[in-house]
């Protein structure tokens, strides 16, 4: 069944540059400079997710927006006027270094306010009835930025803006975050941590970033204490390990907090030649987790539904599997065959791995009962 689904972009988030690095290495000393603009969070993963949507036809079923940059007042639920005076300054001057990286450029404040923009418009397009469910191709990604530091290329909050503006605008009280990001989403953890009216839940590789971080054991605190969940998942865990931890433990989680919306921090890099994690997801991965949070949706909220892109760092493989969710948000699917699904497939866990993950998953969803 076909669905209204919202896609909102803008070229301009394609342009924000954080200059010469070599992965995350800033060139210079040992390192060399590439041949091309090396930098891991480059535009064209989402450049090259947009250009498949319009290849493929998939855009032609899709509502196409853009939106106006987030407000002064939108970004202030959030962030400090210390912290972005910060930031403006420093982009106004050229750029340099805004936090642990999180390199900047000329520009990259006005460009950040408008990625929560997008994230901002898709949230509203849902809820105003406007779209059944919709996706946000933001640029710079938001989940690692904490209220008043920027870090893990990401300098605003994205969705924690989004959901200020609809709890200002709408007057939402239960908002969950699901984080399928191979890294934690630190950011948007430290900023309702405390809160116990939007629910954050986050998947994401053992100890790969921030580094050393695992997280099982935070709940939250005070009020919020129950309302923060982290589900860490060993290197090397695939596509059935994923699957468990979405349905024993991430999904009776959300049944219980009966969200009114649910927001994706839409990571695509658990996929299993990202250059910045050891995950081996595919395509057809990204489109169950899709179908399982679009299931929750319809049952509790009326079907609404947001995914706000994030992480991902395969230039050539990112597409397929943004593809992939957002043919599962819309219920359209294109001709378009993954080139690199089989290969992943093959590099599955094999039955012993496959058994401790699956005994971790379930050592997990014991805590969470």
């Amino acid at each position: 069944m076909s669905r209204r689904t919202a896609f909102f972009s803008d070229e301009l988030c394609f342009w924000h540059s954080a200059g010469m690095h070599a992965l995350v290495l800033p060139v210079g000393g040992w390192v060399q400079p590439p041949a091309a603009a090396g930098f891991a969070e480059s535009p064209e993963t989402k450049r090259r997710l947009k250009s498949l949507l319009d290849v493929s036809g998939l855009s032609r079923n899709l509502l196409l927006r853009t939106a106006s940059p987030a407000s002064e007042e939108d970004l202030l639920r959030v962030h400090p006027a210390s912290y972005l005076e910060r930031f403006k300054a420093l982009s106004d001057a050229g750029g340099g270094d805004l936090g642990p990286q999180a390199p900047i450029g000329p520009g990259t404040y006005e460009i950040a306010k408008l990625s929560a923009g997008l994230a901002i418009a898709a949230v509203d397009a849902v809820l105003s009835g406007e779209a059944d469910n919709a996706y946000s191709l933001s640029r710079p990604p938001g989940h690692h930025c904490l209220a008043d530091q920027a870090m893990g290329f990401c300098f605003l909050s994205n969705i924690a803006i989004a959901i200020e503006a609809a709890r200002a605008r709408h007057g939402l009280e239960r908002i969950a975050v699901v984080d399928w990001d191979v890294h934690h989403g630190n950011g948007t953890q430290s900023i309702f941590v405390s809160r116990d009216d939007v629910l954050t839940v986050s998947l994401h590789q053992e100890n790969c970033y921030p580094p050393g971080y695992s997280g099982a054991e935070e709940r939250g605190t005070g009020k919020g204490e129950g309302f923060n969940l982290n589900v860490p998942l060993p290197a090397g865990s695939g596509h059935d390990a994923y699957l468990q931890a979405m349905h024993s433990i991430v999904v009776p989680a959300l049944e219980r907090f009966r969200p009114q919306l649910i927001i994706v921090a839409c990571g695509y890099d658990a996929n299993g030649v990202d250059p910045l994690a050891r995950m081996l997801l595919h395509s057809d991965s990204y489109r169950a987790l899709t179908a399982a949070v679009r299931e929750v949706a319809e049952r509790h909220c009326g079907g609404r539904l947001v995914l706000v892109h994030e992480g991902g760092y395969s230039e050539a493989y990112v597409p397929f599997c943004g593809l992939a969710a957002i043919e599962e948000l819309s219920g359209v699917r294109t001709a378009v065959e993954d080139p690199m699904l089989e290969l992943i497939e093959l590099q599955q866990p094999g039955e012993r791995h496959a058994q401790f993950l699956s005994e971790y998953v379930e050592t997990l969803g014991r805590r969470f009962t």
